[in-house]
């Protein structure tokens, strides 16, 4: 039987970065950036939770990640937001067509 260890974890986490990767860097759709960069923020709590696995069974990979966590809340709520406006404003959410946010 196949025991997964932790260049599985590894390879999973780098295909979700790269992944990310192309969202953010493909997609001209600001929705889609915030999802490329959600997921980037997955891949690298994925590492975390790994590392502290098989380093033994010391919580500082799993309280960061909660702190990832968190933080990815907080950025996903503040972005939002700023999306939200620029809809209301430029009737777009394309970052092609967004010239300047001072109007």
């Amino acid at each position: 039987m196949l025991e997964i260890g932790l260049t599985h974890y590894l390879i999973v986490s780098a295909l979700l970065f790269c992944l990310g990767f192309l969202a953010l860097t493909i997609r001209r759709n600001a929705v889609l950036m915030l999802m490329g960069i959600e997921l980037m923020l997955n891949s690298a709590n994925i590492n975390l939770i790994a590392f502290s696995r098989y380093q033994g069974l010391m919580l500082d990979g799993h309280v960061l990640a909660l702190f990832v966590i968190i933080l990815a809340a907080a950025e996903a709520a503040v972005a939002l937001a700023i999306v939200l406006h620029i809809y209301r404003t430029h009737n777009t959410v394309e970052a092609d067509r967004i010239s300047s946010l001072k109007e």
